[in-house]
């Protein structure tokens, strides 16, 4: 036994030996792995998901260098400026390689990398703040974006620079080079003239220090940064990142608008519970739930949208007719799905000038996307359930008459019933149930609407319906 274990113990030191003989000859992995991020879209909260993501998982796999392919035309300031805080806090190196385009909020995101590389003939700048048709916004919204611009530049610190033997520290980026590209009044004498906003070429670039290089490839870049002996990763988004993006994508946010403002007009006009409350409330899900993930939807935005839901419900089940509860309601609902697509920057800096428009832009859609629910559901009826459709056979296609010999009613008992007193056995709004003696008929109420348990008085019959009054208003 232990003329075993001794034999055991020198197999096992063997082996040690032999791995740590190995591992010394291969010596460790020098690999450099370089995680590449697409910035290819408008800068909106689909791409600002998948960028989050990106740096996670670089964070995840121990990268050391991010190397972000732009080529956009801008987007909302808000999420820009979320990109900016992202890059400049990154713990590696980021790098941007400008695939043709980084104009207004992507120049903001290009001038918080490390490094930035340029293709021949792309372009920088042009970062002045615009509506959504295009229109500048006022001074103190560009205000706030020269000052991201100009903070976004200066965070690179400076550089020695040494001529004729003296060293001088200069800006790494000049910050009123990259004011410039928002402000047209500032004047940078040989670069820039005053009513000009400032984009720069690749050339150019390079010239002021907003560019390391020219390159035509990812491969170019990275060689270009001094890294040998590398690996590339990419994010690959899962099924259900990709249905996130999709639901917060602009036109999915729009259909599922219609979904639930169509839901809830619908609903209003039957009655007890149905099909188009449950569809309103499964659009309200996937309207909110990926919004308020990403951080985009604010609590505020979903408690607005939920009081008027709840106001709603009021008005439906516990208050006659449609009132003040009930409008406040509907304000309620349109103003939680509006806000969320107000950008940020307006809230803080106030809806004045320009910004009213945004507002009233993101109210208009909602309105719209009402109107245009209520059309599509009107022409989807017409086309489902008409004759000879698909759902055809739900519908009734043939009338009863009562020249014809059909009659659902006894009009002589009904009209005995003529001054008859009794009580309303369901809320008439204005129609509705009331029971006289031990029976319950259909009833409408003449004025108003009369509350469950209220006394009545059948004031005529016309065509097989009573017709009621409160006895107190008798």
């Amino acid at each position: 036994m232990n003329k075993l274990f001794a034999n055991l113990i020198a197999l096992l030191f063997i082996a040690s030996f032999t791995v740590t003989a190995a591992e010394a000859q291969s010596g460790p992995d020098t690999t450099t792995l370089v995680y590449k991020v697409k910035i290819d879209k408008m800068i909106a909260a689909p791409l600002w998901r998948s960028v989050k993501k990106s740096f996670v998982e670089a964070d995840t796999l121990n990268a050391d260098f991010i190397l972000i392919h732009m080529n956009t035309y801008g987007g909302q300031v808000d999420i820009a400026d979320s990109m900016r805080t992202l890059i400049l806090n990154y713990p590696i190196p980021v790098l941007v390689f400008i695939d043709n385009q980084a104009i207004s909020a992507g120049a903001l995101i290009a001038i918080s990398a490390d490094s930035i590389y340029m293709r021949p003939g792309a372009s920088i700048g042009a970062a002045t703040v615009v509506d959504q048709s295009g229109a500048k916004l006022p001074d103190k919204y560009q205000s706030f974006m020269r000052g991201m611009m100009r903070a976004t530049a200066e965070a690179h610190g400076k550089k020695p620079v040494v001529k004729e033997g003296d060293t001088t520290w200069v800006w790494h980026r000049d910050p009123e080079i990259a004011q410039a590209m928002v402000d047209p009044s500032i004047v940078l004498q040989g670069i820039v003239d005053t009513g000009q906003v400032l984009t720069l070429t690749t050339l150019e670039a390079i010239k002021y220090g907003f560019c390391e290089g020219e390159a035509t490839t990812v491969e170019e870049v990275i060689a270009m940064a001094g890294i040998e002996n590398y690996t590339i990763r990419e994010l690959k988004l899962s099924g259900v990142d990709r249905f996130i993006m999709f639901l917060i994508n602009p036109i999915v946010s729009g259909l599922l608008i219609m979904l639930i403002i169509g839901g809830i007009y619908f609903e209003l006009q039957s009655p007890g519970v149905g099909f188009p409350l449950a569809a309103a409330v499964f659009a309200a899900l996937l309207y909110f739930a990926p919004l308020y993930i990403e951080g985009i939807a604010a609590n505020w935005h979903v408690m607005i949208f939920i009081i008027g839901l709840i106001l709603v419900a009021v008005e439906i089940f516990a208050i006659p007719g449609f009132g003040v509860t009930g409008v406040l309601g509907v304000i309620g609902i349109v103003t939680g799905l509006a806000f969320v697509m107000i950008d940020k920057i307006v809230f803080r800096f106030g809806p004045s000038g320009d910004g009213v428009r945004e507002v009233v832009g993101a109210f208009s859609i909602v309105v719209l996307a009402a109107f245009l629910s209520f059309v599509l559901s009107l022409w989807l009826s017409r086309k489902l359930f008409a004759p000879n459709k698909l759902f055809g056979s739900l519908a009734l296609e043939t009338s009863v008459n009562q020249a014809d010999g059909f009659v659902s009613f006894d009009t002589e008992k009904l009209s005995a019933l003529v001054g008859s007193a009794g009580k309303a056995h369901t809320v008439l709004r204005p129609s509705g149930k009331v029971m006289i003696g031990d029976e319950v008929y259909s009833a409408v109420a003449e004025t108003g609407f009369i509350s469950r348990g209220t006394d009545i008085i059948v004031r005529r019959e016309e065509q097989g319906q009573l017709y009621v009054v409160e006895a107190a208003k008798a």
